[in-house]
């Protein structure tokens, strides 16, 4: 706890870079990217209720906003490509954006990989992703589907109010359900890892 503390802000939405971070930015990107396309259901035109918002949700929760804001920018570019449908970078910065806010666990004092996620952090977390959606789905995405598009701004509302309403949702009802998960699973192993010390 006493780590955490001393660090700064931007060092917490940075997050702390290393080999296994590089490769779980690596891996959660690419399985945006292929759930983004085939891991969801309709719901609007070319928004569906997509499975691929685990991904920030774990890469967020174990290696903080930037890492996640990279899985989901990236990633969103990969399902273009697999797609076929062609490139949209709108899209792909309001899923950055997106990825980024879903996280900020550690800003608000979240640390998974210690077990501590509590019942007023998976509130805050869904008042985050919550947020977070309608700003990266609802304001940022349209202004540039018009800047680099000139797209009609009626159709990318209402694909934006989809997004934010089926994004909203996983993140919520199955995200917080994971964050426990993997809370609870790192403090059992610390747990064990401490009483195995404490036998030396």
């Amino acid at each position: 706890m006493e780590k955490l503390k001393k660090k700064s802000t931007g060092s917490l939405l940075v997050g702390e870079w290393n080999t296994k971070t590089i490769v779980a930015v690596a891996i959660g990107a690419a399985l945006y990217g292929v759930l983004m396309v085939y891991g969801g259901i309709p719901i609007f035109t070319n928004t569906s209720l997509s499975s691929a918002m685990i991904i920030p949700v774990v890469v967020g929760g174990l290696f903080g906003p930037l890492p996640a804001l990279l899985s989901c920018g990236v990633g969103n570019v990969i399902a273009d490509l697999i797609g076929g449908w062609g490139m949209w970078f709108d899209w792909s910065i309001g899923n950055a954006v997106m990825g980024f806010c879903v996280g900020l666990l550690p800003i608000y004092g979240a640390r998974i990989k210690e077990g501590v996620f509590t019942v007023k952090q998976a509130i805050l977390y869904a008042v985050c992703c919550i947020l977070g959606n309608m700003v990266a789905f609802g304001v940022i995405t349209p202004v540039f589907s018009y800047l680099l598009y000139a797209s009609d701004l009626n159709v990318t509302f209402l694909q934006a109010f989809a997004a934010t309403l089926g994004n909203s949702a996983v993140l919520v009802i199955i995200g917080i359900p994971v964050l426990l998960i993997l809370a609870k699973r790192y403090k059992a192993r610390t747990n064990l890892t401490e009483d195995q010390s404490d036998q030396y």
